[in-house]
């Protein structure tokens, strides 16, 4: 397996490709890596040349699946911006995972972390419920990542983290084979 090492915004990313239609991404839980982890699955996908809109989906589910590891999972909720943290251990140090796989006509991204996990996913999932209401959070992460996928699966456990699992068919081609 080919491994490589970038360097962005200070934290060191590995991008791993084990085979063509496979990348994995374990990158620093800092919000400056919210946006980094779109561009990665934006560029991987643009093989299977996906609509703007399905591009957009696939980069708003990203971005709440690994804004929610950091935020929720870590708690890191004043991010991380060069110049204006007032103290580094405002930041936990933890690490979000991604893993995106292409198969045919469809991306699978799975988004991981071992921050604190989730106690009850059901409620978790609701639209509208945040556990950070002081930071002006919507509760609509979970809602916005079901909407703009096809599939979306959620496991966690209390205290060990949380994995959320996405997939979407991109292009024409529907879904299911038709008889």
């Amino acid at each position: 397996m080919e491994s490589r090492s970038l360097e962005t915004n200070g934290s060191i990313t590995k991008i791993c490709r084990g085979y063509d239609n496979e990348a994995y991404l374990e990158f620093d839980a800092i919000s400056a890596n919210e946006s980094f982890a779109r561009l990665v699955v934006s560029s991987f996908i643009a093989g299977l040349n996906p609509t703007v809109e399905e591009l957009a989906d696939v980069k708003t589910a990203v971005s709440e699946a690994v804004t929610n590891a950091i935020i929720h999972g870590y708690e890191n909720v004043l991010g991380y911006i060069p110049g204006r943290m007032k103290c580094p251990r405002e930041i936990c140090e933890g690490k979000v995972r991604m893993r995106i796989r292409i198969t045919g006509d469809v991306v699978h991204i799975e988004v991981e972390d071992d921050g604190k996990g989730i106690e009850n996913i059901k409620q978790a999932m609701e639209p509208l419920y945040t556990t950070k209401p002081q930071l002006e959070r919507s509760g609509m992460g979970f809602a916005f990542m079901e909407a703009f996928m096809d599939d979306l699966q959620v496991f966690s456990v209390p205290g060990e983290g949380c994995k959320v699992v996405m997939e979407k068919k991109i292009g024409s081609t529907p879904w299911l084979d038709e008889e």
